[in-house]
């Protein structure tokens, strides 16, 4: 199964590399497309996949083409792709705001499509993937898909109505997680460790913490609650947390997100 990503930008190069590294994908089987031919290029030999010379003739090769291209190009680029798009060709787009109605509204037919919204997580093989599926893709189809945008991390199956909260608790949200981290090393380093470490410590804080999240299945609460001993330093830190506003600027930002991603799908 030939899989083509048009788009290398931080999204798709991150999907590209990510699928290159974890090897569920043979390299012969992968193809890319972006419009900076050098990028294309340059990726291709580092990765050692196939290049395509245009979007068309990516389209037209693949068996399953991801369109991993900022919002404003979409409608430009399906026109270029869609006549090569029929048949079998299950067509996967990670774009914000382009719903399954707009996608097939520019195709002008019935297309299997999939909606997807992955994050650059992907690039160590650690996204998580809102997917949505159009009318036309049947539960076997669904399945291949998942099993593409599985090869960088893992997916999980949304109502296309939730696909924009998905943009800001997982599409959106390392950006607010790296801001965390910044944030800790730089209070370790105001209490004078190195930054080096402090960058250390805290990406490990945050690493752990997830997976005790995961793993366990315990709410976040119980977990937190079990760190905060009485009168102790982890208590006095969540207070001064709280009295600055963490939690409601945290779900304020999120609510921004969505908003905005609410306004990209009109």
């Amino acid at each position: 199964m030939k899989t083509g990503i048009i788009g290398a930008g931080h999204m798709g190069g991150a999907m590209i590399r990510g699928m290159a590294a974890k090897g569920k994908i043979a390299k012969a089987d992968m193809i890319i497309y972006d419009k900076n031919r050098d990028l294309t290029e340059s990726m291709a030999g580092e990765l050692g996949i196939e290049a395509a010379k245009s979007a068309a003739a990516l389209a037209e090769t693949a068996d399953v083409v991801i369109l991993a291209v900022n919002p404003q190009f979409v409608p430009a680029l399906v026109e270029e792709i869609k006549d090569r798009i029929g048949g079998d060709k299950l067509v996967i787009s990670v774009a914000l705001g382009q719903t399954l109605e707009k996608l097939e509204g520019y195709f002008g037919k019935p297309v299997k499509l999939v909606r997807a919204m992955p994050n650059t997580p992907a690039l160590v093989g650690e996204a998580i993937t809102a997917v949505a599926a159009g009318s036309h893709v049947s539960e076997e189809e669904l399945i291949k898909a998942r099993k593409v945008l599985e090869c960088f991390g893992v997916t999980e199956l949304l109502p296309e109505p939730l696909m924009d909260a998905a943009v800001s608790v997982s599409g959106s949200s390392p950006a607010y997680v790296y801001m965390f981290i910044e944030a800790m090393a730089d209070g370790a380093v105001l209490d004078g460790m190195p930054r080096d470490l402090a960058y250390r410590f805290a990406a490990q804080a945050v690493l752990g913490s997830a997976k005790m999240v995961l793993e366990t299945g315990l709410h976040p609460g119980q977990l937190k609650d079990a760190v905060c001993t009485p009168g102790g330093s982890t208590i006095a830190a969540v207070r001064r947390l709280e009295e600055k506003g963490f939690r409601s600027a945290v779900i304020e930002g999120m609510k921004a997100c969505t908003d905005k991603a609410r306004g990209f799908s009109k």
